[in-house]
């Protein structure tokens, strides 16, 4: 019996000594934090293309501090084009009452995002289609647009986009917003 509260002494003190590791420390996200993240990319081209609740479920899926960004090439400079939770309301589509009028610029579909942990959430790269909805011809256009690097935070409501820079490598971004390409380019 004695031995037996020894070694069970001995065991307790080894498992406190044992450090803590996170899961971004360990490179691995939990299925639910996957899953989560990955509703989240899903949830993105709806409430951009529909401008839900004058923006506010748009701006709902960032951190408060968010970022918005472009990018000519995947890990290049990036031009910052909406900071904040109003800019990045207005970015999707909410005015000062009400949703603005925008041109049917098409449908976003955000495919094929690889999801990795980090030591300060999560990041992920994807893919960017539109389809456009001006039927000719040729039927409804449907175009690559480059795709999105996306880095996550974990916060109190769940999971949120830290910062999404739209990196395509056909467009020569600017600074401006309003200087985005037109959306359909093999029309031009």
């Amino acid at each position: 019996m004695k031995n037996n509260k020894i070694l069970s002494a001995l065991l307790l003190s080894l498992i406190t000594c044992l450090p803590v590791t996170t899961q971004a420390q360990t490179g691995q996200l939990s299925a639910e934090d996957q899953l989560a993240i990955r509703q989240l990319i899903d949830d993105y081209p709806h409430l951009l293309d529909n401008c839900i609740n004058n923006g506010n479920d748009y701006a709902d899926l960032f951190t408060e501090d968010a970022t918005f960004g472009v990018a000519s090439e995947w890990d290049g400079p990036v031009k910052i084009w909406f900071r904040g939770r109003e800019q990045i309301r207005r970015a999707g589509g909410g005015g000062e009452n009400a949703c603005v009028d925008r041109p049917n610029f098409g449908y976003h579909l955000n495919i094929n995002p690889a999801i990795r942990a980090t030591a300060s959430g999560a990041a992920a790269r994807s893919t960017l289609m539109t389809i456009i909805n001006d039927t000719d011809s040729r039927g409804d256009v449907i175009h690559w647009e480059g795709g999105y690097a996306d880095t996550f935070e974990k916060t109190a409501a769940g999971w949120r986009f830290k910062s999404r820079v739209h990196v395509w490598s056909e467009v020569e971004w600017t600074d401006n917003p309003a200087d985005m390409p037109p959306r359909n380019l093999a029309e031009e």
